[in-house]
């Protein structure tokens, strides 16, 4: 029988500034992301270990890779989301939308990145 699997596995964070993306992202979801430079594209890897849960992805800093709010939303899962939303603001970013009902689903909330790209943050 044929393993099925999720279509999504990858995601890239367009910044501008590729230390100051990467010093946010760090203070907010309390992890360590890692420099990785392909030549013109630098970017900065979240953490994934292979056979587990979960898709990858980066930040990229490249010529052609602008932020934005408008468009694709990349969800983060976290345990607290007001406490994020906090760790969001005292680092720069906006809250945008406060912690939110989905029904069954759990709760989500939107916040502005340093680098002008919007967030989504999602909690059972």
């Amino acid at each position: 029988m044929a393993e099925t699997m999720n279509p999504v596995i990858w995601f890239e964070i367009p910044v501008v500034d590729m230390e100051r993306g990467k010093t946010f992202y760090e203070a907010v979801f309390n992890l360590k992301l890692t420099i990785v430079d392909m030549g013109p594209r630098q970017m900065a890897m979240f953490p994934m270990e292979m056979g587990v849960a979960g898709i990858g992805g980066a930040l990229v800093k490249e010529e052609h890779f602008v932020p934005s709010y408008a468009g694709t939303i990349v969800y983060f899962s976290v345990a607290d989301i007001t406490g994020t939303l906090n760790k969001v603001v005292v680092n720069k970013g906006k809250e945008l939308i406060p912690k939110t009902s989905i029904g069954e689903y759990g709760f989500c909330a939107y916040f502005e990145d340093s680098e002008g790209n919007r967030i989504g943050l999602h909690t059972m």
